[in-house]
Parts: C-alpha cells; sequence; structure tokens
C-alpha cells in the first residue's frame, strides 16, 4: 500500500513519477483528500484532466480504479447494484426440476433467490464493498450530467459509505474509497454535495507546465517543438472558441506532428494537422480567420521568449 503523502510536495512528485504534472493547487488538494478521507470535487473545462487524475492516482496507489460514468437518468440499477435476473429464473428452474423446490414456502424461495450469490455489484457497491488491502479509487465522471435525485443519493452514500439492499442488508465500507467527482459544469452541482466534498477548479496549464506534459507524454518531440505547440495552443485557447483544445488535444497534436517527422512548424504543416487540435469545424474557421501565419508567429514567438 502507498505511504500516506506528508506534504503536498509528496503528492507532486509521487504523481509526476506515474504521468500527471500538477499545479500546487491541485498537488494540495489531492494531499488533503488522502490525509482528511474526504471526496474531491474536480470542475473546470473538459479536457483540463480532471479525469486523469482518478486514473494516476490509482496507478501510484496501486487501489484498483472504478468508474461510474454518470449521464441523464442514471439510476440505482446502473450506478449501485442489479438483480441477475436471468440465473434466478435458472435457479428456480432447476429447483423445480430437481423438486428441491418442493415444500419450501415462498419466503424460502425468496431467500434463495435474493441472494448476494445473484447480485450484481456496480460501480458503487464495487466501492463501498471492496475487500482488497488498498482502497480502490472511486471515479464518478460528470457528476453534473446526473439527476438531482441520482445527486441527492450519492450524497447519502458518501456521506456513510454504506448502502443497503433491502433483500440482503447494509454493506459497509471497511476502507473507504479514495473518491474523485468530476463536473465539466455543465450544471452547478448542488452545495449539499459541494460541502461534502473538497474542492478544486482545474485550469488549463500554462504554458510552461504545458510543455513539460508534452515532453513526458510525447518524449520523441524536440524541445523546440514542443514549446511551439504549446505556445500555439495557448494562442488558440484566446480566440473564443466553440471547444478550445485541452492538454488532450496538445498531446494529440504533438504525437500527430512528431508521427510526421516535424521538428518545427509551419503555416503548410498547422493546415493540415488542424484537426489534431481542433474538433469543430466552426473553431478551424475562425482559426483560419484569425490567421494560420499569425497563429504560427505567435507560436514561435512564444517558444522563442520561453526557451
Amino acid at each position: 500500500m502507498v505511504t500516506q503523502p506528508n506534504t503536498p510536495a509528496d503528492v507532486s512528485h509521487a504523481l509526476s513519477l506515474h504521468g500527471y504534472i500538477p499545479d500546487d493547487g491541485l498537488a494540495t488538494s489531492v494531499f488533503l483528500a488522502m490525509t482528511l478521507r474526504r471526496p474531491l470535487l474536480l470542475e473546470g473545462e473538459a479536457g483540463v484532466g480532471k479525469t486523469e487524475v482518478a486514473k494516476v492516482l490509482s496507478r501510484w496507489t496501486g487501489g484498483e480504479l472504478i468508474r461510474l460514468q454518470c449521464y441523464e437518468g442514471i439510476d440505482v440499477s446502473q450506478a449501485v447494484y442489479d438483480w441477475d435476473y436471468s440465473r434466478q429464473l435458472l435457479h428456480l428452474r432447476a429447483a423445480e426440476a430437481t423438486g428441491e423446490s418442493l415444500g419450501l414456502t415462498t419466503n424460502a424461495l425468496e431467500q434463495q433467490l435474493y441472494n448476494e450469490r445473484f447480485l450484481l455489484k456496480r460501480a458503487l457497491l464495487q466501492a463501498i464493498d471492496h475487500a482488497g488491502e488498498i482502497p480502490p479509487v472511486l471515479l464518478i465522471d460528470e457528476i453534473d450530467r446526473a439527476d438531482d435525485e441520482f445527486e441527492a443519493y450519492l450524497l447519502e452514500v458518501l456521506s456513510e459509505y454504506q448502502i443497503t439492499v433491502p433483500e440482503i442488508g447494509r454493506f459497509n465500507a471497511v476502507r473507504p474509497p479514495l473518491v474523485i467527482l468530476t463536473s465539466n459544469r455543465t450544471r452547478d452541482v448542488h452545495d449539499a454535495l459541494k460541502r461534502r466534498c473538497l474542492y478544486h477548479w482545474v485550469e488549463h496549464p500554462d504554458f510552461e507546465r504545458e510543455v513539460r506534459i508534452v515532453r513526458m507524454r510525447v518524449p520523441q518531440v524536440l524541445d523546440r517543438l514542443a514549446r511551439q505547440v504549446a505556445g500555439a495552443v495557448e494562442a488558440l485557447r484566446t480566440l473564443n472558441l466553440y471547444k478550445p483544445p485541452g492538454v488532450a488535444e496538445t498531446i494529440d497534436w504533438a504525437q500527430a506532428l512528431a508521427a510526421l517527422g516535424r521538428t518545427e512548424l509551419d503555416e503548410a504543416i498547422v493546415e493540415a494537422t488542424l484537426g489534431a487540435v481542433l474538433k469543430y469545424r466552426e473553431d478551424q474557421d475562425r482559426t483560419r480567420q484569425h490567421g494560420i501565419a499569425d497563429l504560427v508567429k505567435q507560436a514561435f514567438e512564444r517558444g522563442f521568449q520561453s526557451s
């Protein structure tokens, strides 16, 4: 089991070793979540690396990553538990065929059918009823897409780390999971859930941190190109795009350029690879209106100033 970090600097170092370069605010929030055993709510624009935090924490701690992807209409049967009705039916037919069910009362039959061996444990129950020595990392992704009713139920679960299945009983977490919730803020998460959690707003990385991320994730890219790509993405984020590029798009673009054997940007290669960094036609059109030449110029200037 991972040693409990003593300082936010320990967290920053460990996350960096496992492929994620955090800023000081995020490292501090993760440290407090681990120390105080509180859920951590990460909000920010899509693509800034919120989901990746949970994945890296799983790699670092060795705890199983259990992911719950939220969506409109999600309910207990998708998020908590359900019954394996086909296996229950097979069991009932087998009991009838062998005569095992003869003489059994309805209650006795129900006790056989509503047994834990027929229980399908979904993400929340898997995290609560985890039997391993190392607490799992429970990722509740895009909580802002879920309904109010589900959010209220989730608040109850995270307050007590227990789940009741009426037919069986109560499941309590022996080792509560490390919980990371993410939100793209398509709607506001309710205050009650926010009060239960620690909170951190995840920003796009600054220039130097983005260069470090590119160099770490795409090591075949030369430092000069990494700086130019980071500079170009920084400029793109100022253009009021429908979907500004996130860190994932920066990495995709750097990988595409490396695959093409490029060592620096120019107008032709930016035009040819724009789809690696901008995924909406309207954003590509706006960038062309701004001027590809200007974008390349800004990328060179930014890279040169920071080199």
